[in-house]
């Protein structure tokens, strides 16, 4: 049966498997789903349409599914979507998504999410990212898979963070980080590319020296984006195992806002 601490409620309409642990003096709401494995600290504030995949850690005092920091919001029946084998420390806030986006915000799998993280509405973050403590996403941000980001970092509204790239602590960003860039600084500035990450996860040699080759590309070689963009398609001529990443690069370059830029 389901372990569920005497001192917490959890409403009789939530759905929990049988192998869900629940702490002493948590709440978890009606429209609450929970998965195997997942275990819930004292303390925790489960709430909203929220889903909870297989194998998760919550910690005390998170508080997970509540409505969106966002006046406009009136109600609506916007969901949080969680993965599995997720890590959530102490006092995080997720927020639902909001009507005035897909509705859904949402954390994928193997995350590591360090104490007051906070994902606001609409927020999409993919898998096997790493949130140092404090680090704060406003509505509607993208995190691409494997990011990480330093301890107090800031992120505006709307911007997307891509894949492999990492933060310094209390990083601001104001613009959209390009996949593999390492940042610094208020607002935030390219400093360089994540190669140690790069290496850690298996990539080989060819594969980094065509990112260091669109380093050059966007940030050395003072080309406007869109020649730095047709420079970096021609990157896998030389370097055909990075045609995934090249492409990876190429659709998250095309998809910067004009009005928005990236981090240089």
């Amino acid at each position: 049966m389901t372990t569920i601490h005497a001192t917490a409620i959890v409403d009789p309409a939530a759905e929990l498997d049988s192998s869900v642990t629940v702490g002493p003096y948590s709440l978890i709401g009606p429209h609450v789903k929970i998965a195997a494995g997942t275990t819930v600290g004292p303390h925790v504030v489960i709430e909203g349409h929220t889903t909870i995949g297989r194998d998760n850690r919550i910690f005390q005092f998170a508080s997970l599914g509540a409505i969106p920091q966002d006046k406009k919001y009136a109600g609506e029946p916007c969901q949080l979507v969680i993965g599995h084998r997720n890590t959530i420390r102490e006092f995080c806030t997720f927020n639902i998504g909001s009507p005035g986006d897909a509705g859904v915000t949402r954390l994928g799998d193997d995350n590591w999410i360090m104490a007051y993280v906070h994902l606001a509405h609409d927020c999409q973050v993919g898998n096997n990212t790493i949130f140092a403590n404090n680090a704060t996403l406003a509505g509607h941000v993208q995190v691409g898979d494997w990011a990480i980001l330093g301890g107090f970092t800031g992120a505006h509204q709307f911007v997307r963070i891509g894949a492999h790239s990492m933060t310094a602590i209390s990083s601001v960003l104001l613009a959209d980080l390009p996949p593999f860039v390492m940042c610094q600084g208020q607002p935030a500035g390219a400093r360089s590319m994540n190669f140690e990450g790069l290496r850690r996860r298996g990539f080989a040699p060819e594969r980094i020296a065509a990112v260091k080759a669109m380093y050059k590309a966007l940030y050395r070689d003072d080309l406007t984006l869109q020649a730095a963009v047709e420079r970096i398609a021609q990157l896998t001529e030389k370097y055909p195992q990075a045609l995934p990443d090249v492409q990876m690069m190429l659709t998250f370059l095309e998809q910067v806002a004009a009005h928005r830029g990236i981090v240089r």
